[in-house]
């Protein structure tokens, strides 16, 4: 690929926030998703949480990526990965510890996100650091997007609050079952819905207007 043909970081790190979305595309990242989103604040804690893990793993692996030898590549992203993990697991015992006993196991378990090692294995790897820092911003900014969203509605439907904030007063009726598990799958499976009509509803346009342009150019050759 050329230098012209290849997309700027500014594109790179948009794609990850929408159209490569990690969760509400490439439907990654679901055990996080569902097990911690209870409230909006676990998701933007795991959000950014996963955010220092992927870039900071990202750009040690973009400068290393010459001297990692292919035969033990994956392994070496693992012990990147893990190093990363542990410090961010350490640093949210140290400072936020009701936070860090929330999401419990999951921090660990950010290790085996195959988003994360995915994103080193298929880009970091390959890229430069600029590109590299662009693509884990993206890609993690738009899982951290996608957990806030699902903890948001699991929280305003469960607890009638938002990050804490109580909304609609006493009077609210919560629906308890949105902050039990089964209300991490109803969450999710409403906004892949969302996100999935708003694709296919952009695709359309697109084909719309791919239409007109070429019924517009077929009448102008005609009367050529």
């Amino acid at each position: 690929m050329s230098e012209q043909q290849r997309p700027s970081s500014a594109e790179e790190f948009l794609k990850g926030l929408w159209r490569e979305n990690p969760v509400f595309v490439a439907v990654l990242g679901m055990c996080p998703a569902l097990a911690v989103t209870n409230s909006a604040i676990n998701g933007l804690a795991m959000g950014l949480a996963t955010t220092f893990v992927l870039v900071s793993s990202s750009i040690l692996v973009s400068l290393l990526r010459n001297a990692i030898p292919k035969q033990v590549r994956i392994t070496a992203y693992i012990v990147i990965i893990a190093t990363f993990v542990t410090v961010v697991d350490l640093l949210l015992a140290a400072f936020t510890p009701t936070i860090h006993k929330a999401l419990g196991a999951f921090i660990a378990l950010i290790v085996v996100n195959c988003l994360i090692l995915g994103r080193q294995e298929s880009f970091a790897s390959k890229n430069k650091v600029g590109m590299a820092i662009a693509d884990a911003a993206g890609m993690s900014g738009g899982f951290t997007f996608a957990l806030v969203c699902i903890g948001g509605i699991r929280e305003i439907l469960g607890s009638g609050s938002l990050f804490g904030l109580s909304l609609f007063g006493e009077g609210f009726e919560p629906w308890v079952i949105m902050i039990l598990p089964p209300g991490g799958f109803f969450a999710l499976g409403f906004l892949l819905l969302f996100f999935n009509w708003l694709t296919n509803r952009r695709k359309q346009k697109q084909q719309a207007n791919i239409d007109y342009e070429t019924v517009g150019g077929n009448l102008l050759n005609d009367k050529s």
